[in-house]
């Protein structure tokens, strides 16, 4: 098929294509190129999405497109560019589109926030403006032409953001000899879907004609489980260490993704279920997932490789880590 990647040049929109060509696809992306280069075998199409028109390309018959933007403006310019020359769109989302986190195992039926149309960088808005992205696209092209995947956190290769390479590297790596400091939130909920699983889902459903409005997310596992697999992943040499979630927020240790965190820890009520949707609706359209320790090791390589001065998208930096260790040892 001719598939269009609307990206393509970072994470998950490289994926993609990467993913497409793999199939055998003939794969265009349109992006500025500022965020890298699309894998070998993509022509890419370079186009600043804040401007008019998509480069050329909407004057081109497509089978599938997939579009990752977050900015409605931008999707909306596209649906209506596009809308009379494509036969599915794959719009990806996310589950921050959800008005309520707090419960555990819920599913698509959550109402939505009210959706925004600004763009703007406000990370605040972030739910807001994908939802106003999935109206445009529903409404421009039906839902009997569109897949809205709302991804959970996704993870593996790539992943900049660092939330799912900080415990395989910090495992292999600790800052104090032989110890890791994580949250004593042991229990608590996670959920990692593999960016290259979900690539190659978004191509067959694009392939196949695949619709619906699902929450495209990794199996529910814990914390701990997490943990466990990093440092068997990591190889021997490192162990948990766990600290009080009071003792680590006193100390200014913030949760989930940042500087100065632990990631994957969300130590808020009302985020109960965020780590902890259903995903049955996706996998009854076919996602299927690997194994949450091939994820884990293969990020692990992806971050050996990178330089060893290049800051780290989440987690501490080994000073303090030491730091907050040896004050936990102190007695906390």
């Amino acid at each position: 098929m001719r598939l269009l990647v609307l990206g393509g040049t970072a994470f998950l929109g490289r994926e993609v294509a990467r993913a497409g060509v793999a199939a055998g696809h003939d794969v265009t992306c349109v992006a500025r190129g500022t965020s890298g280069t699309p894998p070998e075998g993509v022509r890419h199409v370079r186009h600043d999405r804040s401007g008019e028109g998509l480069g050329g390309v909407e004057d081109e018959l497509w089978d599938a497109v997939v579009d990752v933007a977050r900015d409605p403006g931008q999707v909306s310019r596209a649906v209506e560019a596009l809308e009379g020359r494509v036969a599915h769109w794959s719009f990806v989302s996310t589950g921050n589109v959800y008005a309520d986190h707090s419960v555990v195992g819920a599913d698509e039926s959550t109402p939505l926030l009210e959706p925004r149309q600004e763009a703007d960088d406000d990370p605040d808005g972030y739910g807001a403006k994908k939802v106003a992205c999935e109206q445009h696209v529903l409404r421009g092209l039906g839902a009997d032409r569109t897949l809205v995947a709302r991804a959970g956190l996704i993870g593996g290769p790539g992943d900049t953001s660092g939330r799912t390479g900080w415990y395989p590297w910090r495992f292999a790596h600790p800052a104090l000899a032989g110890q890791v400091l994580v949250p004593d939130a042991l229990g608590d909920p996670a959920q990692v879907l593999d960016v290259r699983d979900l690539a190659a889902w978004l191509v067959r459903c694009g392939q196949e004609g695949t619709t619906g409005v699902v929450d495209a997310v990794g199996p529910t596992t814990t914390l701990g489980d997490v943990l466990d697999a990093s440092a068997a992943v990591a190889g021997p040499g490192a162990v948990a260490v766990p600290a009080d979630p009071g003792w680590l927020t006193a100390q200014g240790v913030d949760a989930w993704m940042g500087p100065r965190t632990l990631p994957l820890w969300l130590p808020f009520p009302e985020y109960a279920g965020f780590a902890a949707r259903t995903g049955e609706a996706a996998r009854g359209l076919g996602l299927t997932t690997r194994p949450l320790a091939e994820t884990l090791r293969d990020t692990l390589a992806w971050e050996e490789g990178r330089p060893a001065d290049q800051p780290r998208g989440a987690g501490l930096t080994d000073a303090e880590e030491r730091e907050l260790l040896t004050a936990w040892h102190a007695g906390g």
